[in-house]
């Protein structure tokens, strides 16, 4: 079950996790149904560590779950997947980002590397919503914490540039990065009641760029 992520650094292909992780992978594969990912920013990005997106506000405390988009506030998030254990092993994966009470929205986040020779940690931030990517191996004090659904399976060399990217003291690009466009390959969830699927991509607005 695969996602590809078009973005303005190039595109990558994640393949989904959806018999270990169905709760999180059905979220995630309807928002991009709904296209609510399009022009969303990596709003965070520390390197050799992870790059974080998924906040349509693009600062990290905004955005909700599919759920959420249906069926009002009380259903913004949802309950953690923990079961099985999916380790943080390598560079590539895509997380959930726990919201500090073991529940998940829109955002996530990709690992970086981390620098093992000053045995440095870089933040990560724990906004509700977010995914990451992983951009290097071993993030094993990840584990038990954030919840991966998927890995990147073609385009790493995007990966390597967004990890490349210059950011300000805050983790912030100073050259913005956006996803353009999210493509379904395969999707084995029914839609829920009351999805509104757009006709065509919404057109970007000048802020985007």
């Amino acid at each position: 079950m695969s996602v590809i992520i078009e973005t303005s650094l190039g595109d990558f292909t994640i393949d989904l996790f959806t018999d270990e992780r169905p709760k999180c992978c059905k979220n995630f594969l309807k928002l991009c149904k709904v296209k609510y990912y399009n022009f969303c920013l990596f709003h965070s990005v520390q390197r050799n560590f992870i790059a974080q997106t998924g906040d349509p506000d693009g600062n990290g405390r905004g955005g909700e779950s599919i759920y959420g988009t249906l069926y009002g506030e009380q259903a913004r998030y949802f309950d953690w997947e923990f079961v099985p254990k999916i380790k943080h092993v390598k560079r590539g994966l895509v997380s959930m980002v726990n919201n500090g009470n073991n529940m998940h929205g829109s955002q996530i986040y990709c690992e970086t590397w981390i620098d093992k020779q000053n045995n440095t940690f870089p933040l990560i931030m724990k906004r509700k919503l977010l995914f990451f990517l992983t951009l290097g191996d071993s993030l094993n004090y990840l584990d038990g914490v954030h919840t991966v659904i998927g890995e990147v399976t073609e385009g790493l060399e995007v990966i390597q540039k967004l990890n490349e990217a210059y950011c300000d003291e805050k983790f912030k690009p100073f050259r913005d990065i956006r996803i353009h466009h999210t493509i379904i390959l395969e999707d084995p969830f029914e839609d829920p009641p009351g999805l509104d699927m757009p006709d065509r991509s919404p057109f970007s607005t000048s802020s985007c760029y």
